[in-house]
Order: C-alpha cells, then sequence, then structure tokens
C-alpha cells in the first residue's frame, strides 16, 4: 500500500481563456474544479494505475465532505485531521497558448493538537504501507521541520517519499528519505543556484544527496526528466503530445515512480513510467490526474538513457 499525506488540501478552480488580459475583461471559455491537493492526486494516480493507496492528512469541516466523495469516487480509502474552517482555494488561468497563471490562497490555520494528532495517525497508518509520500505546502501555524517529524515516525522498512521545496525539503531530508523529486524552479530556489546545463542539474542533485535523499527525479517539464542516486544517473525524454494543462503533472509523475518503487522497479523504470504519468497528466484539462490508456500508450513509446 501507498500511503499519501496531503498537508494542505485545496479547490483547484481551473479556468479556461483566450488570453488573459490583465486590468481588463475577460471571457471565461471553460472552468472547472476539482477537490485536491498534491497527495490526493498521488492516490488517485496510483489508483487509476490498479496500485493500492489510502490518503490521510488535514481537513477542514465546512467543505471537506467533497473531498471525501472525489476519493470514494476513485476507489481511495481516507481518514483525516479534520480543522474547523474551510478548504482554501487555488484559481488556475490557463490561456490558449498553455500559459498557466496561479492565485492560491494559504489556507486555514491548524493548532499543535492536531498536528501532534496526524502525527500519530502517519505512525500508525505507515505500518501498513510499503511507501508514504508526503507532500504539499503548511497551512498557517504550522513549521517547516514537520516534515521532519512527520517523516521521522514513518514505520521502518518503509520507503519515503518527499515532494517539497525550500525549507520544507530541507526538513524531510533532515529525515533521511528514499525518494525527492523537484522540478527546475524548485531545485534552483531550494539551493539558491541557477542551473545552465545537464551537468550543473547533476551537481544539484548531488546535493540533495548528500544531504540525505537516496534518490533524486529531478522534473524538466516537456522535455521529461533524470533520476540519480549519485552512482547511475538516467534521462528519459517526453514525447510530444498536445499540452493542456500543466496542471497535476508533477502529482502523476510520483503516483507512477512510487509504485515502481513499491514493486522493486530498477531506477531506469521508476523514472520511465515517472515520466509516462507525467505526460499522460498534461493532456487532460482542468483534470487532477491522467487515464490508464494514456498512461500505457506514451509509456510504450518511451526509453531510458544512461548519462
Amino acid at each position: 500500500m501507498i500511503l499519501t499525506v496531503c498537508l494542505s488540501p485545496c479547490t483547484d478552480i481551473t479556468v479556461e481563456l483566450d488570453s488573459l488580459n490583465i486590468g481588463k475583461v475577460n471571457i471565461v471559455k471553460s472552468k472547472t474544479l476539482s477537490y485536491t491537493g498534491k497527495a490526493l492526486n498521488v492516490a488517485i494516480g496510483v489508483s487509476r494505475l490498479g496500485g493500492e493507496s489510502f490518503a490521510t492528512g488535514f481537513m477542514y469541516n465546512e467543505n471537506g465532505y467533497m473531498f471525501e466523495q472525489t476519493l470514494d469516487r476513485e476507489g481511495v480509502p481516507f481518514t483525516f485531521v479534520w480543522n474547523k474552517g474551510r478548504v482554501r482555494e487555488n484559481y488556475k488561468f490557463i490561456d490558449n497558448k498553455s500559459m498557466l497563471t496561479e492565485v492560491n490562497e494559504v489556507g486555514e490555520a491548524v493548532n499543535i493538537q492536531k498536528q501532534v494528532e496526524l502525527i500519530q495517525m502517519v505512525e500508525d497508518i505507515s505500518r501498513r504501507s510499503k511507501v508514504t509520500l508526503i507532500s504539499g505546502r503548511l497551512p498557517k501555524g504550522v513549521d517547516s521541520r514537520y516534515y521532519t517529524d512527520l517523516f521521522n515516525v514513518v514505520a521502518p522498512g518503509t520507503l519515503k517519499i518527499a515532494d517539497a521545496e525550500g525549507a520544507r525539503l530541507h526538513a524531510a531530508l533532515n529525515a533521511g528519505v528514499d525518494l525527492v523529486k523537484p522540478n527546475i524552479d524548485e531545485l534552483e530556489s531550494s539551493l539558491g543556484k541557477e542551473f545552465k546545463d545537464r551537468s550543473d542539474m547533476l551537481q544539484g542533485c548531488y546535493e540533495l544527496l548528500d544531504s540525505g535523499a537516496r534518490m533524486v527525479l529531478l522534473s524538466l517539464g516537456k522535455d521529461g526528466a533524470i533520476i540519480t542516486d549519485g552512482h547511475k544517473n538516467y534521462f528519459c525524454r517526453s514525447i510530444n503530445v498536445a499540452v493542456n494543462s500543466t496542471v497535476g503533472a508533477g502529482d502523476g509523475m510520483l503516483a507512477a515512480a512510487a509504485l515502481m518503487m513499491e514493486q522493486g522497479a530498477d531506477m531506469s523504470e521508476i523514472l520511465r513510467a515517472g515520466v509516462a504519468a507525467g505526460t499522460a497528466t498534461v493532456t487532460t484539462f482542468g483534470k487532477i490526474s491522467f487515464t490508464k490508456d494514456k498512461y500505457d500508450d506514451i509509456l510504450n513509446s518511451l526509453y531510458c538513457e544512461e548519462i
């Protein structure tokens, strides 16, 4: 089982426009609401690939039932630590060039008692999981060191995956993790450096390995991804697809990668599956995951090369 821990669920309101004109009236072509969160997206992606996932994390009283209904439809079991207030809303504006503009709320505060409750819940449920993934922003009132606290209680022998940046990423690394998945922007912001070529990128990945990661899966967007454990490095180029939205692509990548890790796959297969799922996700508009058929089609077209 793959346990996913969502620290900051959100309602994604994805709006498609011909163009986003600041300071002017804009006409909406289509609008989609998704009840989501990075770790919840991963849980759904695992389920769509035929794996067993379980979702937990923080949830909010006023509209949390919508998230439960979404997970029920996807066949993902769940249990949450409930808080007062409502889930934050994220607005994603996509123009006809697939340019994404985001406006994100911070969300309600979570008190220390609720934080302790989730730590205890993760400690318990991770005993039944082969992989535990923790991802996303933190709500108000929660320090970045909470990532360290959560990973420290994950059951021994369980593979640990972190999807975070900046102080949250470093906090996860302090606990030691099996995989981190930054994209280029996140890697640069987390390390305070600019990477101009593949050699620079690999050096950045090595820094994360030295800080406590066993593997780094670096997303290169439409160009594919790199995976490294410091001894071997692999690159997988994506294929050209019609990009409808980049929303959730990283979560799709992690869903497939986590499933491959659970199955004991080698690094090249983890990478290939991740690129296939991430690519499949961008072909959808206003959706939080991919279809298994699209994933399979893309996977069969990909290959990895050692670099």
